[in-house]
């Protein structure tokens, strides 16, 4: 592991379900926060008020799909409130609760069946996390590059936004070559440390100056 790859572990290798409290575990209830984060995170707000708000949702019951289904509308936007998630409050608030239903019926509350229902198979699970509302490629980018700390068949996974953060610190942009950069079990955190480094410009160039 170069010297730029181990400074930006240590600067920003977190990633976002665990900034926002999420634990990366395959577990129904880890499983469902990682897909509202992932819903909340892939709107055009900011990463601060997206984890605001989904701590709020969680703190008011929302921590599971049947927990989220039992909330109202109401009690859902209200949540989004407190987070200050108000731009798009409505309808998410509406889509997280065909979400919690969807997840109750099709996976029987589990989203590890969605591991099963797609046969490990990338496309597919991609495919499958777009029928939730509220879930589009965004959002089953961000799902899929924090699931593969616990799901070792989408690995290595680096979105767009990854491979834009790799091209700033002038690591390589083909995903097979860019995972060789760090041990498995941190595709993850390195990811998301792309990502940020994708949206920080500041943090690139602190990275690529001191990472020597």
């Amino acid at each position: 592991m170069d010297a730029v790859v181990k400074r930006l572990l240590r600067e920003a290798g977190e990633t976002y379900a665990e900034e926002a409290g999420v634990p990366l575990k395959d577990q129904p209830a880890a499983l469902w926060k990682l897909l509202v984060l992932s819903n909340l995170l892939s709107a055009r707000i900011s990463t601060e008020i997206a984890m605001a708000a989904a701590r709020q949702l969680f703190e008011a019951g929302g921590g599971t799909a049947r927990g989220m289904a039992r909330l109202t509308w109401q009690q859902r936007v209200d949540a989004l409130g407190r987070g200050h998630y108000a731009r798009y409050d409505e309808s998410t608030a509406g889509h997280l609760g065909d979400m919690a239903e969807l997840v109750q019926e099709k996976y029987n509350g589990d989203l590890r069946r969605l591991a099963i229902e797609s046969e490990r198979d990338r496309e597919r699970a991609g495919q499958l996390l777009r029928e939730f509302p509220g879930i589009g490629p965004a959002g089953v980018d961000i799902f899929c590059r924090e699931a593969q700390a616990m799901w070792p068949w989408l690995r290595p996974y680096f979105d767009e936004q990854a491979l834009k953060g790799a091209e700033r610190l002038g690591l390589p942009k083909d995903p097979k070559r860019l995972a060789d950069e760090v041990p498995e079990k941190d595709l993850a955190r390195f990811a998301a440390a792309l990502v940020r480094v994708a949206r920080n410009k500041d943090l690139a160039d602190s990275i690529t100056k001191n990472g020597t």
